[in-house]
């Protein structure tokens, strides 16, 4: 079976991280001095957060220590107190005699799933052992972890990865793979990402493993979300108030199986990048916004859909008059 690329190209040190370079280069002082906090990283989905722990992790222990004194758990797996009490307490009250200033790293990724017993569970954790052990935590959402973990930790922020510095990453490993790839198929794994390192990878393999050559059609086919170009026809034939159009296009891309969350969202990124006045954007903007929270609110039909397009339309008039 093949390896995962998003495991066989991961980076070993912090130099070889893509993105967010302030947040590299703030790690990277913490490697230099040699004093580790506990850590608290949050950010979207495939921007690096595991990543530059484990790079951390690595380079402030050394290869020899890496697999002794590093716990790496998820947390959305592994949320309960028992675990804290348990595999996490059990760690830490470990002795090792570690390079001199050095502490074990226990990494608990998906932090925010984990319920408030184990954290309030985990804060004890982290007061009782902070001489000898350290605490990274990665998660999306930090308001969901409670403030006592929060104030004994720096709070690290990271953004999305562009989309160049994930097209030159792409790039790299389908060079190292020998894989034929158009500009056009680049571009659409970029689309399908959107700035997650991770889902790149990730919808590039499946490409790759499925059809050989990495081409829009491919990707379009393997990632199984509406095309960009129909979605965008849907978009310009609202704000031209050809409403009718608009749903024709809309339907036939509803009766092929994409679900309502599947075209509002593509909607969104393409109104995103859609060549349009700043004050009509944002009314664009506004409106999908709308639809996608009723949407995960359970209406996710199709009358939602063609009254969005409705919406669009309306919108365009009122920023023509």
């Amino acid at each position: 079976m093949q390896e995962p690329w998003v495991e066989k190209y991961r980076p070993k040190t912090l130099d070889e991280v893509v993105g967010n370079p302030q947040v590299v280069s703030r790690l990277q002082a913490v490697v230099n001095g040699g004093s580790l906090p506990h850590l608290l990283l949050s950010g979207p989905p495939g921007c690096g957060k595991t990543t530059m722990i484990l790079c951390l992790a690595r380079q402030l222990l050394g290869e020899d220590w890496f697999s002794q004194a590093v716990l790496e758990l998820n947390a959305s797996d592994d949320r309960g107190i028992e675990v804290i009490r348990s595999k996490v307490k059990t760690f830490a009250q470990q002795k090792m005699s570690l390079p001199s200033g050095r502490q074990k790293i226990v990494i608990l990724d998906e932090a925010d799933s984990m319920t408030e017993g184990a954290q309030q569970a985990l804060r004890r954790t982290m007061e009782i052992y902070a001489t000898t052990t350290r605490f990274a935590l990665a998660c999306n959402t930090p308001s969901k972890i409670i403030e006592p973990i929060q104030s004994r930790c720096a709070v690290v922020r990271l953004r999305r990865l562009e989309d160049s510095e994930i097209a030159e990453r792409l790039e790299q490993v389908l060079r190292l793979e020998n894989v034929q790839w158009e500009t056009s198929g680049l571009e659409a794994i970029l689309f399908t990402a959107d700035g997650d390192m991770r889902n790149a990878l990730n919808n590039a393999q499946a490409t790759v493993c499925g059809f050989e050559k990495l081409s829009q059609e491919n990707v379009f086919k393997v990632c199984d979300q509406p095309h960009p170009n129909l979605v965008k026809e849907i978009l310009e034939s609202a704000l031209e108030q050809n409403v009718t159009k608009s749903n024709e296009i809309l339907c036939s891309l509803w009766n092929k199986g994409y679900s309502a969350l599947d075209i509002v969202q593509t909607l969104f990124r393409v109104a995103r990048s859609y060549e349009m006045n700043e004050r009509l954007r944002l009314e664009v903007m506004k409106v999908v916004g709308k639809t996608h929270m009723k949407i995960m609110e359970g209406c996710a039909s199709l009358i939602q859909l063609t009254a969005l397009t409705s919406f669009l339309s309306e919108v365009s008039e009122s920023a023509v008059t």
